[in-house]
């Protein structure tokens, strides 16, 4: 769905972070979806960033596909420390027809060596033939230093034209100035995936910038949470 898109018309994926938020988002009439690990996390009590069982995160991935009938993609973080083939093998049972995988290191809290990472990435994709979407997420712009973003668009493309030559569909360089973005799709030469912030471009604009799909981590689910909050501070005592 992501190729050959007009340029202000990218791919907007939702992030649903449960079955009753994926609905709402497949009745709206969007034609895929992509959950957030961010907002799934929560949405189960723990942590993001590897806090969640794997189990558990294909679980709640599986309860989101069998709710919808559009295309689900899965951030499933890391790969959580699974060999490609079981990786492959529980992203499948889940129904999921794509994920997201990143190149941060959670144990070590560092990015990966971007050559282990292509290698690792190839094997996803010997495994998954084509039956998943691969999305691969590059931390360039999260974990290394703001104040030289030459060397972090240099080291970003780098790594996204590794993983695009390993087989990666997508790549998403998290947190990319927005300035930078057509200067990342020239330079990765690849479908780039864009993160939709809300005092950032829109969607429309994204694509514009060199986006072809675009997703929202999870800030759908922390607006949506706000107005939790807020019917919590109506309903408290003494309000």
């Amino acid at each position: 769905m992501h190729q050959g898109r007009a340029p202000d018309d990218p791919l907007v994926l939702p992030g649903p972070w449960d079955a009753a938020s994926a609905r709402a988002f497949a009745d709206a009439g969007f034609p895929a979806l992509a959950t957030p690990s961010a907002g799934v996390s929560a949405a189960l009590g723990y942590e993001d960033g590897g806090g969640t069982p794997p189990a558990e995160m294909f679980a709640a991935v599986a309860r989101i596909v069998r709710a919808v009938d559009v295309p689900v993609s899965a951030d499933v973080e890391d790969g959580y420390g699974l060999a490609p083939k079981e990786l492959v093998g529980r992203l499948l049972d889940t129904g999921a027809v794509g994920c997201n995988l990143e190149d941060t290191d959670l144990a070590a809290g560092r990015l990966k060596d971007p050559r282990r990472q292509a290698d690792w990435l190839a094997e996803v994709r010997a495994e998954a033939g084509d039956a998943l979407v691969v999305n691969a997420r590059v931390d360039t712009f999260l974990r290394g230093p703001a104040e030289d973003p030459e060397a972090l668009l240099a080291d970003a493309v780098e790594r996204g034209r590794r993983y695009a030559a390993a087989g990666a569909d997508c790549v998403y360089p998290i947190l990319a100035p927005s300035a930078l973005l057509r200067r990342l799709a020239e330079g990765i030469g690849a479908p780039l995936n864009a993160l939709c912030r809300p005092d950032g471009p829109s969607p429309r604009e994204l694509g514009e910038l060199g986006a072809s799909r675009v997703t929202f981590g999870p800030g759908l689910f922390r607006q949506a949470l706000a107005g939790v909050r807020e019917i919590a501070d109506r309903l408290r005592p003494g309000a």
